[in-house]
């Protein structure tokens, strides 16, 4: 049976690919992302998704507990005004981005790799269970903020829920009161596109039907 890892604590990926019907576990790599963003120093905020994401992959994917799966790594930079924008951790970060976000608009970039640890060896001397792909592809879309007032701003950062998402909103949360409209995947936007998924999967050689429940 084809087994996927996914490699980020996010809830609301794992929960989006739960509500797709995708059979899945998490195994949350411990990747210093500002490190890597150091290491290559990657300015671009498509790039730094893309990378930050084959880090998580590459990372799960090297741990004994990969052996024989799938493993999927995702990571989401929201591009404003040319800048990258990662999570902001702190609520004076917070109120000052929303703030300039208010009424305007934004490309939330989300990398995806996948990385093939299943047997390349062939186990009926044709056909090898694994493909031994690694590879990846950022789901972009651009999203439209409301108007927010002051007080509402401060009302979203108290409730902690932007503090830990890239760009300091959420859509599938609280936080989707304030976006007026999504050009592209809005499953981008939550953090994990299925369909960039099935396409990542299917240059690996997996339906992704096969990660469907079978009961």
């Amino acid at each position: 049976m084809t087994s996927l890892i996914l490699a980020s604590q996010s809830p609301a990926r794992t929960k989006l690919l739960a509500e797709a019907g995708i059979r899945h576990t998490v195994l949350v790599s411990d990747v210093d992302e500002d490190a890597v963003q150091a290491r290559y120093g990657v300015t671009d905020p498509h790039d730094t998704a893309l990378l930050l994401a084959r880090a998580k992959a590459e990372a799960v994917a090297a741990l004994p507990e990969a052996e024989g799966t799938l493993v999927l790594g995702c990571d989401s930079v929201f591009e404003f005004d040319g800048e990258a924008h990662g999570k902001p951790y702190t609520a004076g970060v917070a109120r000052e981005r929303m703030l300039r976000m208010s009424g305007n608009s934004g490309v939330l970039h989300t990398g995806h790799w996948l990385v093939d640890c299943r047997d390349t060896t062939p186990d009926d001397g044709t056909t090898a269970p694994g493909s031994g792909a690694t590879l990846g592809a950022v789901a972009s879309a651009e999203v439209h903020f409301m108007e927010m007032e002051p007080a509402e701003i401060d009302a979203y950062i108290a409730t902690g829920e932007p503090l830990h998402c890239a760009g300091s909103f959420t859509i599938d949360g609280l936080g989707g009161a304030f976006i007026r409209k999504v050009d592209g995947d809005p499953h981008a936007v939550v953090g994990l596109s299925v369909s960039t998924l099935r396409g990542l999967l299917a240059q690996a050689n997996v339906r992704i039907t096969e990660l469907w429940p079978t009961d």
